[in-house]
């Protein structure tokens, strides 16, 4: 007779009190950990604002049926997803995803109200809500935007950026919870520049107005985010990693980091210690590059699991995590749910190891020990433990969510013409 989803997790939670790490508080610290969950998975990064193509570097392959084709689907698909993954999270928003009370305008002078349904999407469900300037899909960033050596374009883009801190401060206010506004644009050049400093300086001075807009700094966390690349940005993009970092060093606000916008061997789980003896809060984009960034839904790899140790290591308070992916070739809802997931698996990796232990193993140089003792936990039974968090969260296990998510697709997804 098979064993009862508790009868498992009892054992399992004696087995990880035998190494002196304690189950129970575990899940309770999972269960409290917030992910921002994108909203650009569920229409392929389209928006709601242009008609136009996506632009900007990025592109979303495959053509899977049931998109998102409006507002109300987005955050019928949204709901459906969240229904999947436990806990309470956060949504992040694109500025391209206003839903005008009024008809459409442009993105100079968008406002709290054009995100209104989206707040009551948030407050109705106990959800808090990220921010992001959309400085791409644009008639005005053809040429770049807000290092455009165009004044007047640049300008336009500033005060995009302007009116985006205006409704982060309005969402922060209306959900109760802290808004991260990231900045990300990508600008940049196909082939050799004949000028690099020179579009730096412009971005430089423009997020220098645009950081003059009044906001609350403990309820709106303004994060700039760098890229190495894009699809016709290959040679130099202006938002680099070092421009980004300093920016916001010299500035007070926050590093974001995408882990699929660096070199494929070069690891943020390696940059989060370094950048929090500097910073008082980091933001993060988890994703999963494939030879560069291709925004791939998470798997549980490796690189998802250290990046996981290092924000329990120096802190879960100390990081404002996300995820950002866009996949058409499978079910959007699925692959929301399948990267939410395994995000959160990889963080109860992390919150089931003893890391004091280890941490006294490296600092005595026994090496062995330390190398046999972090084999010996690839072992432990932290699916029993993934099964009671389903459990206790209301959730379906890992047999169980995806026929919901299937039947979603049959019912609803495959309906939309």
């Amino acid at each position: 007779m098979a064993q009862s989803i508790k009868s498992r997790f009892e054992d399992a939670k004696e087995r990880y009190a035998q190494i002196g790490v304690d189950a129970e508080k575990a899940l309770a610290a999972l269960e409290a950990f917030k992910i921002s969950m994108h909203c650009w998975q569920g229409d392929d990064v389209t928006g709601f604002d242009h008609d136009g193509p996506l632009t900007g570097g990025i592109q979303t392959t495959g053509n899977y049926p049931g998109k998102a084709r409006t507002p109300d689907e987005l955050m019928q698909d949204a709901d459906k997803a969240f229904s999947l993954i436990g806990g309470k999270h956060k949504l992040n928003l694109h500025a391209c995803y206003a839903v005008f009370p009024g008809g459409r305008h442009d993105r100079d002078v968008i406002e709290p109200r054009d995100f209104g349904a989206w707040i009551d999407y948030a407050k109705g469900r106990g959800l808090g809500l990220d921010f992001n300037p959309t400085f791409f899909s644009h008639e005005k960033s053809e040429r770049g935007s807000i290092s455009n050596a165009d004044p007047s374009l640049r300008a336009f883009w500033v005060e995009h950026g302007k009116a985006s801190i205006r409704v982060s401060q309005a969402m922060a206010e209306a959900t109760g919870q802290p808004c991260v506004c990231d900045f990300w644009a990508p600008d940049g050049l196909k082939d050799e520049p004949a000028d690099r400093i020179g579009p730096r300086r412009r971005y430089m001075e423009s997020m220098d107005l645009v950081l003059k807009e009044p906001h609350d700094p403990q309820k709106v966390f303004v994060a700039l985010e760098s890229k190495v690349f894009g699809i016709g940005v290959e040679a130099y993009t202006v938002g680099s990693s070092e421009f980004t970092v300093a920016y916001a060093a010299s500035r007070g606000i926050v590093p974001l980091l995408d882990n699929g916008h660096y070199h494929p061997l070069e690891y943020v789980s390696d940059k989060i210690p370094s950048l929090l003896l500097f910073f008082d809060k980091i933001a993060l984009h988890v994703t999963r590059g494939v030879r560069w960034d291709s925004d791939h839904v998470l798997r549980l790899n490796d690189e998802v699991k250290d990046i996981a140790n290092e924000i329990v290591r120096c802190g879960m308070d100390r990081v404002f995590a996300g995820t950002d992916y866009f996949d058409a070739s499978i079910n959007r809802v699925a692959a929301w749910a399948l990267g939410m997931r395994n995000f959160q698996k990889a963080m109860l990796l992390a919150l089931l190891t003893p890391h004091d232990e280890l941490r006294a193993l490296q600092d005595e140089a026994r090496f062995t020990e330390l190398f046999a003792r972090q084999e010996a936990l690839k072992m432990m039974p932290v699916g029993d433990v993934w099964e009671m968090f389903c459990e206790k969260t209301g959730v379906p296990g890992e047999e169980a969510w995806l026929g919901e998510a299937l039947a979603y697709e049959r019912d609803v997804l495959l309906k939309r013409v």
